[in-house]
């Protein structure tokens, strides 16, 4: 089953520049896929695309040869660069894992969460420990497909390479399509079996 933008256009409001202008994209389940481009390609737009919460205003977005399904069915996560913004800042730790599915302790302990922190707000937070959560909540949900944009950019080397390791270990236990949205090359080198560029 491969998750496809074919042909795609899209821009901000009725008359600004094209942002993507008839690109075409794809990956299978199972692959490890790096999207490498610079800040302000549009790479960001294209992943927002793929997971469903933008529609492109020429062309198509295709699960499996189909539309893709409503938000609460939607086998594709998208995990975003500022954790901050993909979580309700009202809510408690634990309310906000629990959206994605049942809390596996196993997958809380390799991505160093610790049991003490569920009970606190986002705020309460750092960064590197608010996308710990925003990891687990999209490897819980049981998804076919995450779409990482940048998660690591803002992270320190430790942080990175711990929740790298738990995405690309939870990727092949499940078979799942990783999508590693970037600037930067290491990092695709060393996650991707395939580099596309924008």
């Amino acid at each position: 089953m491969s998750l496809n933008a074919e042909h795609v256009f899209f821009r901000y409001g009725r008359k600004g520049p094209w942002i993507l202008e008839d690109r075409s994209f794809h990956f299978d389940r199972g692959e490890r896929v790096a999207l490498l481009a610079p800040s302000g390609s549009g790479k960001t737009t294209l992943a927002m695309l793929l997971a469903g919460y933008l529609t492109p205003q020429k062309g198509r977005i295709l699960l499996g040869g189909a539309p893709l399904p409503g938000k609460g069915a939607c086998p594709v996560q998208l995990i975003c660069q500022h954790p901050e913004k993909a979580v309700n800042p009202r809510w408690r730790l634990e309310k906000i894992l629990a959206e994605g599915g049942p809390l596996r302790g196993e997958l809380l302990d390799a991505l160093g969460i610790e049991r003490a922190w569920l009970t606190r707000f986002p705020l309460e937070l750092s960064g590197g420990e608010l996308q710990r959560f925003c990891v687990a909540r999209a490897l819980a949900g049981g998804a076919d497909y995450l779409i990482c944009d940048e998660i690591s950019a803002m992270l320190d080397v430790i942080t990175q390479a711990q929740i790298w390791n738990v995405l690309l270990a939870e990727a092949e236990k499940r078979g799942m399509g990783i999508l590693a949205v970037t600037h930067n090359r290491h990092l695709a080198t060393r996650i991707a079996d395939r580099i596309e560029t924008l």
